[in-house]
C-alpha cells in the first residue's frame, strides 16, 4: 500500500449551541447522586433547527438575529419552525406521518409560525405533571440526559398517569388515548405535559399541532419515549463481552416494527457521552426533541422513533463530557449520503439474491488448490461515471471473456476524498454511494457470481482518517484509536489506527469482516496494511514507540485481532478466503491460528498472502537491459527460495503503477515492440510460477500510462480506428490465453503450495537468460515452462526432461503472431533424445524465441 493523501474534507462544524449551562454531571456521576434544584440558566431555550453539514442551506426564521450556523441570541424568542426545504431522497414512513419532532411535511409559507413555547404554567385541557426538576429540564434540552425516558412518555402517578413530552416548535400537544382527546399543559421550553385521570398507562398517540389554530399544520404521531428498550440483554452482554459477530443487527439504524409500531431503532456506542440525540431530515436536523437513553455500563445509547424508515437522513448529536457538541454519522451506517455529504441514511435490504448455485459450490475446493486468477478493479474508474447496475451489465462479461476467476474491488466501503482510492474509510459498514444503493451493489456481486466470478473486497481495518464528523474521537475522548498519541497516530498516512486492545473495537472490526461476507456474499478479504498493523515500530523512529510486555516490536494486540478475525471469518463463512498484504517475514501469515511456531506465535490464520518479495525481485529484474539481467539472474529464481513458507498470491497490484512506478510495459526496455514481448513474457512467467496471480485493471491491454483515478484504464487503445489497437489487442488475447490455459492446467494450481509441484530443470541459466522449470498436478502429470528474456533466437536448445513422456507439445507460445510477436514457434511435437541434461536421462531440443515464454506439455 502506498502512502495516499489523507481526506481533505473540510472539519465538521460544532453543533449550533452558543452557551451551555454549567458542567452537569456525567450519566455515571448523575445515576448515582439525587436530584437537587439548580438555577434555571440563559440556555434553556431550545435552539433553532440546525441544517446537516453537507446539505444546502436553509433559511433561518426571521426573528432569528444569529449569524448563519449560531443559535439566536436568545432561543426562546425565535419564531416558528424553520421553513426548510423538503429534503431530497427523502422515503418511507416518515414521508407520509410527518417529522419526528419536527413540523410536519406539508407547511406552508402562507402559514402563520409558530413560536416555542415560554416557560410557563398551565395550559388547556387538564393540570400539568408535577414540574421537572431545572436540572433534568436543563439537562434534556441540552442533550445532556442519560434517561430520557425517566422524564418524558407517559408514567404512573398517584392521581392518574402522567404524560410529557418535548416538542420545542409545536403550539399545542393533545394526548389521544382510550378514544379521548385532551390537550396538555404548556410548560414552556417546548415540554407539554397533563395528568390524565387513568388507572392505567393506555396505547396512545400525540396530536402535534404547529399552526396557530386547530387543524392547522398538525401531526399525529406515536411517542418516541412509550417504548421500552428494542435492544435486548443478550445483545448488550455480547457487546460488552466484545463477542457480538452480528454486530451491524445490535447497532446503527434497525428498521423494525416494535411494540406493534413500524419504525427505526436508533444504536450507538459512546460510553464518554454525557448525552446523544438523534437528529435528521425528520428533525430538520434539530435533535432537541429525540434524546436517547443510556443503556447501562454497556455504553450504548437507544432509541426506537416511530414512523421513520428506509432513506431517512440521520446523525447523532453527541454531548462531549466537557459539555462541548459534536455531530457525527453513525459508525454502523449500512448507507451514507454521496460525498461530500456525510450524513448517515436508513436502509434495509429488498434485493432477492439469485446466487444460490455459486455459494452452494463455493466451498468445494480449497482455494490454494484451486485456479485462482485475479482482475484487480477499482470500480469508481473502470468505467468512470457507470452505476453498480451499469457495471454489473458490462464488467461481469468482460472479466469471463478473458478467463479471470475472481475480481478484486479496491475499497468500497464508504470514503470522504476519492484521491485516497478507498482507503480511508469513513463508513466501514457502508458500500460507497457514489454508484448506488447497498442493494445496487448486491446487484453488482450478484451478477459476477452467475457468470461465475468470486469477488474480493480490499478491507481496510489498520487505520481510519481524521475527519470530525466520523470516528476520530468520537465521542468526545479516544474511543476508535488508542488513548497513547504515540500509537494512535499513523506515521505514513495522516490517520488514526484502531485500539485493537479494546474488546468493543475488535468486536466492531471482526463483525465488519463477517459483515461484507454474510450481507453481500463476498468471497474474499484482501487485507490491506497488514504489516503496519503487525509491528509497533512501523514507520517509527527510536523514541516514537514503546515495546510490548515482553519487550518485543510485535502489536500482540494487533495479532489477536487478526486471528480472531480470520478463525470468526473461516467458521461462519464456508469458502471465503483471506488474504493478507503483508510485507515482511512475519512467520505463520497463513499457518492456522491453533498452531505454534518456532517464534512462539500462533498462525494469523490468513488463507493467502501477497508475495511482495517476488513482485519486487521480478520486477527489477525484467526492468534491466537484457545485456544485464544475467547479473540479476538470482532476482528471478530466489522466490522458490521461501516459496512454500506460506500460500502466496503474485501480485502485480495497482500500487506498482501510479506515482511514477510507471504502467507494467513501461517499465520494460527497448522500443515499443521489445517493451511488449518483455510483458507478454513475463506474464507468461508470472501464470507458470508455483502461486495465484493477480493483475490489475489496465495491464491486461498493455496500457502505456500510469493508472488515474480520474479517467482509469484508457479504453481508447482498443478502439479499431486507432493504428496500434491490434498491438493492445494482442497482449489481451495473451491474457486471455493464459487463463484459459492455466484454468485447463491443473499442473498449474493444485499443487502451488508443496514442493512437489515444481521441480527446476534449468535455473542457472544466466547467460543465456533463460529459466526453465516443470510443475506437476496431483497425480504427476507435468507442463514445462520455459522463458526467455533475450531478444535473440536461440535454436536447438536442450533441456532434460521426464523419460517417461514420449513426445512434448508446445500449448502457449508469447511471441505468437497473434499476440503482436515475431511468431517463432515450435510447431511440430517434440520427441526427447537418450542425451542427458539437467541431471536427467531424456532431453529435448527446441526453439527459444526471443523475449518470450513457452509452454510444452506431454503429447
Amino acid at each position: 500500500m502506498t502512502a495516499r493523501p489523507p481526506s481533505d474534507r473540510p472539519s465538521e462544524p460544532e453543533h449550533p449551541i452558543s452557551s451551555l449551562p454549567a458542567p452537569v454531571p456525567s450519566p455515571a456521576e448523575e445515576r448515582g447522586q439525587s436530584r437537587r434544584k439548580r438555577p434555571k440558566t440563559a440556555a434553556a431555550g431550545a435552539p433553532k433547527p440546525r441544517k446537516d453539514p453537507g446539505k444546502e442551506p436553509r433559511k433561518a426564521p426571521a426573528t432569528a438575529k444569529g449569524p448563519a450556523g449560531e443559535p439566536a441570541k436568545s432561543p426562546a424568542r425565535a419564531k416558528g419552525p424553520a421553513r426548510a426545504t423538503r429534503p431530497a431522497e427523502t422515503t418511507g414512513p416518515a414521508e407520509a406521518t410527518g417529522p419526528a419532532g419536527g413540523p410536519p411535511r406539508g407547511t406552508t409559507a402562507t402559514t402563520p409560525a409558530a413560536t416555542p413555547a415560554k416557560r410557563g404554567p398551565g395550559g388547556r385541557g387538564v393540570p400539568a405533571a408535577r414540574p421537572l426538576d431545572d436540572g433534568d429540564r436543563d439537562r434534556l434540552l441540552t442533550g445532556s440526559h442519560h434517561d430520557p425516558h425517566g422524564l418524558l412518555g407517559a408514567h404512573p402517578v398517584e392521581d392518574g398517569v402522567a404524560f410529557r413530552t418535548l416538542r420545542p416548535y409545536a403550539r399545542a400537544v393533545t394526548v389521544i388515548a382510550e378514544g379521548v382527546r385532551t390537550e396538555l399543559a404548556d410548560d414552556g421550553d417546548g415540554f407539554f405535559s397533563g395528568v390524565l385521570p387513568l388507572g392505567a398507562v393506555p396505547d396512545y398517540t400525540l396530536l402535534v399541532r404547529y399552526g396557530d389554530a386547530p387543524g392547522v399544520d398538525e401531526l399525529e404521531t406515536q411517542d418516541p419515549y412509550r417504548f421500552l428498550p428494542a435492544l435486548g440483554d443478550l445483545d448488550l452482554h455480547l457487546i460488552g463481552e466484545g463477542r457480538h459477530e452480528e454486530l451491524w443487527k445490535a447497532l446503527g439504524a434497525q428498521p423494525m416494527v416494535h411494540q406493534g409500531v413500524t419504525g427505526t431503532r436508533f444504536t450507538v456506542w459512546a460510553p464518554n457521552a454525557r448525552g446523544v440525540r438523534v437528529t435528521g431530515d425528520f428533525t430538520y436536523w434539530d435533535g432537541t426533541s429525540l434524546p436517547m437513553r443510556s443503556l447501562g455500563s454497556s455504553g450504548v445509547w437507544e432509541l426506537f422513533v416511530p414512523g421513520i424508515g428506509d432513506g431517512a437522513h440521520y446523525k447523532f448529536d453527541i454531548t462531549r463530557p466537557d459539555g462541548s457538541h459534536t455531530l457525527r454519522a453513525d459508525p454502523m451506517a449500512r448507507r451514507t449520503e454521496v460525498p461530500p455529504a456525510t450524513a448517515s441514511i436508513v436502509t434495509e435490504s429488498h434485493h432477492v439474491w439469485r446466487d444460490e448455485e455459486w455459494l452452494a459450490h463455493r466451498a468445494d475446493r480449497p482455494v490454494h488448490e484451486a485456479p485462482f486468477s485475479v482482475y484487480e478493479v477499482h470500480l469508481a474508474s473502470w468505467r468512470p461515471g457507470l452505476t453498480y447496475h451499469q457495471l454489473a451489465e458490462q464488467l461481469p462479461a468482460y472479466v469471463r471473456d478473458l478467463g479471470f476467476t475472481h475480481v478484486e474491488l479496491m475499497p468500497v466501503a464508504e470514503h470522504p476524498f476519492g484521491g485516497s482510492w478507498g482507503y480511508q474509510v469513513t463508513g466501514f459498514y457502508a458500500p460507497t454511494s457514489r454508484m448506488g444503493t447497498p442493494d445496487d451493489f448486491r446487484y453488482l456481486v450478484d451478477a459476477l457470481h452467475r457468470a461465475g466470478i468470486g469477488v474480493l473486497v480490499d478491507w481496510v481495518p489498520a487505520h481510519f482518517p481524521k475527519d470530525e464528523w466520523a470516528l476520530a474521537q468520537f465521542d468526545g475522548r479516544p474511543l476508535y484509536e488508542p488513548a497513547d498519541p504515540q500509537r494512535a497516530e499513523h506515521p505514513d498516512w495522516g490517520t488514526l489506527e484502531f485500539d485493537y486492545g479494546r474488546t468493543e473495537v475488535r468486536n466492531f472490526l471482526v463483525a465488519n469482516a463477517v459483515y461484507w461476507c454474510e450481507e453481500f456474499h463476498i468471497d474474499g478479504l484482501r487485507v490491506d496494511a497488514v504489516a503496519s498493523m503487525l509491528y509497533l515500530d512501523y514507520s517509527r523512529e527510536h523514541g516514537q514507540w514503546s515495546p510490548n510486555q515482553y519487550g518485543g516490536r510485535e502489536n500482540l494486540d494487533a495479532v489477536a485481532f487478526l486471528q480472531e478475525m480470520n478463525a470468526t471469518v473461516y467458521r461462519r463463512c464456508p469458502g471465503v478466503v483471506t488474504v493478507a498484504e503483508e510485507s515482511t517475514a512475519w512467520n505463520g501469515v497463513t499457518r492456522a491460528t491453533h498452531i505454534v511456531g518456532p517464534d512462539g506465535f500462533g498462525g494469523l490464520g490468513f488463507g493467502l498472502k501477497w508475495n511482495m518479495g517476488w513482485m519486487h525481485d521480478s520486477l527489477d529484474y525484467v526492468a534491466k537491459e537484457p545485456v544485464h539481467r544475467k547479473y540479476h539472474h538470482g532476482e528471478m529464481t530466489f522466490s522458490m527460495v521461501y516459496a512454500y513458507s506460506e500460500n502466496y498470491v503474485l501480485p502485480i497490484s495497482h500500487d506498482e503503477v501510479v506515482h511514477g512506478k510507471q504502467a507494467l510495459v513501461s517499465k520494460m526496455p527497448g522500443d515499443w515492440w521489445q517493451q511488449r514481448a518483455n510483458e507478454r513474457a513475463y506474464l507468461g512467467f508470472m501464470w507458470a510460477h508455483p502461486g495465484k496471480q493477480l493483475l490489475f485493471m489496465g495491464q491486461e491491454f498493455a496500457q502505456g500510462a500510469e493508472w488515474s483515478e480520474g479517467h482509469g484504464p484508457d479504453w481508447w487503445l482498443l478502439d479499431p480506428s486507432y493504428e496500434a489497437s491490434g498491438d493492445h489487442r494482442g497482449v489481451r488475447d495473451l491474457v486471455r490465453d493464459l487463463n484459459t490455459v492455466y484454468g485447463a492446467t491443473p499442473a498449474l494450481w493444485q499443487r502451488d503450495t508443496v514442493p512437489e509441484g515444481f521441480s527446476w530443470v534449468d535455473g542457472d541459466a544466466g547467460e543465456d537468460n533463460v529459466f526453465a522449470f516443470l510443475r506437476f498436478d496431483a497425480s504427476g502429470s507435468p507442463l514445462l515452462a520455459v522463458s526467455h528474456f533475450s531478444p535473440v533466437v536461440r535454436h536447438d536448445y536442450r533441456l532434460g526432461v521426464p523419460e517417461e513422456f514420449s513426445a512434448w507439445t508446445e500449448i502457449l507460445n508469447t511471441d505468437g503472431a497473434r499476440y503482436g510477436g515475431s511468431d517463432v514457434l515450435n510447431p511440430e511435437p517434440l520427441k526427447p533424445e537418450s542425451v542427458g541434461a539437467h541431471g536427467r536421462p531424456a532431453s529435448i531440443q527446441l526453439t527459444l524465441p526471443p523475449l518470450a515464454t513457452i509452454w510444452l506439455r506431454p503429447a
